[in-house]
């Protein structure tokens, strides 16, 4: 699934992954405090800072272990990833542990940047057509006409006009 993803379509689903998530923590930032809860809203914004640094962390990970001559590559990465993961957990359950506001903006935070994410790849899936390949929508970039799969197809009104 991920063969028609390019080094330019990971470039562009960090940027919108980024910026997305800076713009989310500073309208949940001012809107938390509007609404007298400043910790969630620094919480929030640390959280999706940890996403931030985490993702980078990763997308530096993956590239050094790319370079590599070895054959077995998922036991760094898998390394790696648990010693990424067990950290902010344990940032996470500090926080919280320290002030249940400032320790679940923290959570939420994590999860906005991640659902960010997952929507940027989507996007990014989407619009070269990899998720086409599986045959549910094929969509040719280059082609402004609607796929032959989002064209509407006519239905009778009555089922027995059809037979």
């Amino acid at each position: 699934m991920f063969d028609n993803f390019s080094l330019p379509d990971v470039a562009a689903v960090s940027r919108r992954t980024v910026t997305g998530s800076l713009i989310v923590g500073v309208v949940g930032l001012v809107l938390c405090l509007f609404l007298n809860a400043a910790l969630v809203g620094v919480g929030l914004c640390i959280g999706i800072g940890l996403g931030i640094f985490n993702f980078r962390l990763i997308q530096r990970s993956v590239a050094k272990v790319g370079q590599r001559e070895e054959e077995n590559k998922r036991r760094p990465l898998a390394i790696n990833t648990v010693g990424r993961l067990g950290l902010i957990t344990v940032i996470a359950l500090g926080l919280l542990l320290v002030s249940f506001d400032l320790g679940f903006g923290l959570l939420a935070g994590l999860a906005v940047f991640q659902g960010i994410l997952l929507l940027s790849v989507a996007r990014s899936m989407f619009k070269i057509g990899a998720l086409g390949a599986g045959g549910v929508i094929d969509v040719d970039p280059l082609d402004d006409a609607p796929s032959a799969a989002l064209r509407p197809v006519e239905v009778p009104d009555d089922p027995r006009e059809s037979a």
